[in-house]
């Protein structure tokens, strides 16, 4: 059983020294679904980035390993990939525009109407929740996207899909909850508030007439569906990718990369933001 979020402990043999490194990869979140056209319709929450959290026992001293923080999907987009080292993590699946089909990923996106909701990747994420079936009717909503910690809600009458749970890490030495569903749009005709996300800042389905919510950066989750001709789904949030190693260790961040790094207990703890580029440790 891997171990997680201890102390890390290096290793030699010969001169082939290895660190033992806790990660967390969040993948961006996929954007909420966009009405887009005067056919009834509205537009699905976006699915979570794909949350990954374990440990790598074979980190090489002084070799370089790539790191990338996904950016989050723009509208009906989905999110990219996060990556660190072999260990990559799904972007999350756009939402379901008008009666089109949610977007698989690391979570996947709602949907309404006769589109399938998008599907999530085993062990990063869930899937997303669909509308209503055939006949619509003006009172029809669409599902919230998928989160990493449970599948986006169903819409119903005038009652739009709500987000899937995100998902909580210790990784810095807090709590902290990532990668939540975008929330689903209430009712095709009527004038209802949006259905909310599913935690870590996730954005909520819109209110009559308007564009969706975008999610917060760097909590991966996906954004909110929209209703109304032309109106855009919100953005979903950039993804983030954390390092924790041994405090006697120090890590080398290459060009392209936006990082911090702090000292929690034994341990150094060092957070990606932004970018794409080369890490080492010495």
């Amino acid at each position: 059983m891997a171990r997680l979020l201890g102390t890390s402990a290096s290793h030699g043999s010969g001169n082939r020294q290895n660190v033992l490194v806790d990660y967390l990869v969040v993948a961006g979140g996929g954007g909420g679904g966009a009405k887009g056209n005067a056919d009834l319709g509205v537009g699905g929450g976006g699915g979570a980035g794909g949350f990954l959290e374990s440990t790598l026992n074979n980190i090489l001293f002084s070799t370089s390993y790539v790191v990338t923080v996904g950016a989050g999907g723009g509208s009906a987009g989905n999110g990219s990939d996060s990556v660190f080292a072999t260990i990559t993590s799904t972007g999350g699946g756009r939402g379901g525009s008008a009666r089109g089909n949610g977007g698989n990923g690391g979570s996947g996106g709602g949907t309404w109407g006769d589109g399938t909701a998008g599907t999530g990747v085993t062990g990063q994420g869930f899937a997303g929740g669909r509308g209503p079936q055939a006949p619509f009717d003006g009172d029809a909503s669409a599902g919230g996207g998928g989160g990493a910690g449970g599948a986006g809600g169903n819409g119903g009458t005038n009652t739009g899909g709500s987000g899937g749970a995100s998902k909580n890490s210790n990784i810095t030495g807090s709590s902290l909850a990532y990668a939540g569903g975008g929330g689903g749009t209430q009712s095709v005709t009527n004038d209802y508030a949006g259905e909310g996300g599913g935690g870590a800042n996730a954005g909520s389905g819109s209110g009559p007439n308007g564009a969706g919510n975008s999610a917060s950066a760097n909590n991966g989750s996906g954004g909110g569906g929209s209703r109304g001709t032309a109106a855009a789904g919100g953005s979903g949030g950039s993804g983030r990718v954390i390092l924790r190693y041994p405090s006697a260790r120090t890590i080398t961040v290459g060009a392209g990369l936006t990082s911090s790094t702090n000292t929690v207990g034994n341990n150094k703890v060092t957070i990606f933001n932004a970018g794409s580029g080369n890490v080492s440790f010495t």
